[in-house]
């Protein structure tokens, strides 16, 4: 199958001539469109010239003739190089666009068929569409798609690195600074040219878009500008910082995938250079005719944003040039966004700046997830392999941390991950059995707070009547003990009774939140350190307490405001 035999038949058929007829008319006419329109009339010559070869099928009507369905699965099987073993394709994205324009090609035939008065030729059309509609999938789609996504499998996802980015930067930077001195004393299609690559590549790599609809923006597009002042009422909702952000960019709208409007934010070096090159247009052999900002000095199209990135990428020094891509750069700042843990309403901003629906944006661009489930879901997992999950109650996978190396925890006692000790009698008490530390002090489930050092439960939280909260949470006096009565544990399985417990002082609650407050009102634990560190701080008023009980108090606090706050 050589090109001659593809131009003749694509110039032979008529129906294949109303498809591209039919393409053109439905969206505005432009160059990138046009090699689209001329790659799916060469796609459904290749299809009818293979089924020519192997099949009785003769003209593209007999392809969406639905007698001949069977036949044109074999045609479109063979022209993408099905494999039945592996149930594969050697190239699956062809099935699927044969698909998308036989179904095309089946509306044609009808509409011309009822023009004509052929209305046997119309009910077979629409025939051929319902059975595309109801076997294409598991015909063609199904292992199509099956494919695609295989090859996706176990690939490296390279993204920028930072250093590399920030290379890039500087220099265009200063390349800009030079051509545009460039052209303004020597204004010709050559500074006209290094000064159009330029800008174009700062804009794509500033704002994460797409090269193709950068490239396109067109001079009318950026001269027509919004440059109204902003809205005041939304002005008084900004911080002072994101005023000056504001007022420093300009904004302009420009034509994206599906004809959506796609923001793009603009710098003042941009503009003056986009301006420069929009005054010098006719001294540069720009056609008049050339709607395009970026345009090409004498011919009528412009310059491509993915030649300019490989150009400058591969001049800044970058240690891995062939990451910088447009689209890896939009990868780069999806992915780094599920680190930010974005909000939803503020992921939906950016999955809308970037110029694509918020699903695709989870689905395609948030992209390696590789480096966050080896980082955060290992953290769980290790967990529960080493029996320490009840630690990790009430915490989120940034919360977790833990060690690998860590022994797996076998005894009963210990099943709880962190013991809730007695600081007044067994403060320190440890033994040493065949060279490995276990604890003699008993120990009690977090779930199961009754003899928690020296401070309230969850089950008679309710009842203190001085329990802090978050509006008083700072000036709370000895009143912010959580319970008044002593409270007395039985060691699990002994008869003997514990020693009362102490009632917190005035002294040691100021002691602790002078410290130590800040873990309370974020709702975090504090660790051995930090309660160490308040103890050497408060020598005197915390001279009873260790460290554990610090802790647990700590612990009951935040109990106590989580409570409250869920009332």
């Amino acid at each position: 199958m050589n090109q001659d035999d593809i131009s003749f038949v694509v110039t032979s058929e008529r129906d294949i001539l109303s498809l591209g007829e039919s393409l053109y008319n439905g969206r505005k006419p432009n160059e990138k469109r046009n090699d689209y329109i001329r790659q799916k009339m060469r796609e459904i010559a290749r299809l009818l010239i293979t089924a020519r070869a192997m099949t009785p099928l003769k003209s593209t009507e007999d392809l969406v003739m639905p007698t001949n369905f069977p036949h044109v699965i074999q045609a479109v099987r063979a022209v993408a190089g099905y494999e039945q073993e592996s149930n594969s394709y050697k190239t699956p994205s062809l099935a699927l666009k044969l698909g998308h324009s036989l179904a095309k090609v089946a509306s044609i035939v009808q509409c011309k068929a009822i023009i004509a008065n052929r209305y046997d030729v119309a009910e077979s059309a629409k025939q051929f569409a319902t059975l595309y509609e109801k076997k294409w999938s598991e015909s063609i789609s199904a292992a199509a798609l099956g494919t695609l996504q295989q090859a996706k499998w176990n690939k490296p996802q390279i993204l920028p690195f930072t250093q590399d980015v920030s290379l890039l930067h500087k220099f265009l930077a200063t390349k800009s600074a030079m051509y545009m001195k460039d052209l303004e004393e020597k204004p010709n299609s050559t500074t006209f040219g290094n000064l159009a690559q330029v800008t174009l590549t700062q804009v794509v790599l500033f704002n994460r878009k797409g090269q193709g609809e950068v490239s396109k923006m067109e001079l009318q597009v950026f001269t027509s500008r919004n440059r109204t002042e902003l809205n005041p009422d939304i002005m008084i909702g900004l911080t002072e910082f994101e005023r000056k952000l504001a007022k420093h960019f300009d904004r302009v709208e420009i034509r994206g995938k599906r004809s959506r409007m796609v923001p793009v934010l603009l710098t003042p070096d941009m503009i003056t250079a986009m301006e420069l090159l929009a005054k010098a247009r006719s001294e540069c052999q720009v056609h008049t005719e050339n709607v395009y900002l970026f345009a090409r000095p004498g011919v009528l199209s412009h310059y491509r944003g993915s030649d300019c990135f490989r150009k400058y990428a591969n001049k800044c020094g970058a240690k891995y040039p062939e990451a910088l891509t447009s689209t890896r750069l939009r990868k780069q700042v999806a992915t780094l966004s599920t680190v930010l843990n974005l909000k939803e309403n503020e992921m939906d901003q950016l999955a809308t700046f970037l110029g694509h629906d918020i699903r695709v944006h989870r689905e395609f661009y948030r992209l390696p997830e590789s480096t966050l489930q080896l980082a955060k879901v290992s953290k769980l997992l290790i967990a529960m392999e080493k029996g320490k999950l009840s630690d990790l109650q009430g915490k989120g996978l940034d919360d977790i941390v833990i060690n690998p190396d860590d022994e797996a925890v076998t005894s009963d006692d210990d099943s709880s991950g962190e013991t809730i000790t007695d600081p007044q009698q067994h403060k320190g008490s440890r033994t040493k059995n065949s060279g490995n530390q276990s604890h003699t002090l008993y120990s009690a489930s977090l779930d199961n707070m009754e003899g928690a050092s020296a401070s309230t439960t969850l089950d008679n939280m309710e009842g203190a009547s001085a329990s802090t909260t978050l509006d008083n949470m700072e000036g709370a006096s000895a009143s912010t003990t959580l319970d008044s009565k002593n409270i007395s544990n039985t060691a699990p399985g002994k008869g003997k009774a514990g020693k009362a417990r102490c009632k917190w002082t005035d002294d040691e609650v100021k002691a602790v939140e002078r410290h130590l407050l800040h873990f309370i009102t974020s709702c975090k634990v504090p660790g051995k350190k930090e309660c160490d560190s308040c103890i050497q701080a408060e020598p005197a008023a915390l001279k009873g307490r260790d460290w554990v009980a610090i802790k647990y108090y700590i612990h009951n606090r935040i109990i106590a405001l989580k409570r409250k706050m869920n009332k």
